[in-house]
């Protein structure tokens, strides 16, 4: 089993338990299991995946103990939301992660990550342009793989990339 960066896993406990007493949340076994399992994870995932790897590993988690304990997550920052498509958040860690923008494949809807230092130059001017204080940003390309032999293409049928054709 992977483990979490040790530096990154440990800062974001902190950042949890100074969070949930702040809210004055329990602080529950759960909810760190989870903060750990999405600390060893290097890839987008959604809420079932995460359930599934946490009940594959033994842990006694229910589906919505998974979804309020992501909403808690993201509300401190530890995770970030994406809506790629539809109907379907993905999620990622985000403490100690560079920032990155995102492709998408409308074919197989596989998620790439790419870092351009240009994107923070042009954020950097246009804030300072514009007198505004830039937080973050998120930008996505959606398009298709170009390679003659890729072999997600040819394997995801037609009626699964089309809730993303209609954009």
């Amino acid at each position: 089993m992977p483990q979490a960066s040790k530096p990154n896993f440990e800062a974001a406990k902190k950042i949890l338990t100074a969070y949930l007493e702040n809210k004055g949340l329990r602080k529950t076994p759960e909810r760190f299991a989870i903060l750990e399992e999405i600390y060893t994870r290097e890839d987008h995932f959604d809420v079932d995946e995460l359930y599934i790897s946490m009940k594959n590993k033994r842990y006694r988690v229910s589906r919505a103990t998974v979804y309020n304990t992501l909403d808690v997550l993201v509300d401190c920052d530890l995770v970030t939301k994406h809506q790629f498509g539809k109907n379907l958040a993905q999620f990622e860690k985000s403490y100690g992660n560079k920032q990155h923008d995102h492709l998408i494949c409308t074919d197989c809807h596989k998620v790439m990550e790419f870092c351009d230092p240009r994107i923070q130059s042009i954020q950097n001017m246009v804030g300072e342009m514009l007198n505004f204080s830039v937080m973050h940003h998120s930008l996505i390309f959606y398009g298709n793989c170009t390679k003659e032999n890729c072999q997600n293409r040819n394997e995801i049928p037609r009626e699964t990339s089309a809730a993303y054709e209609d954009r």
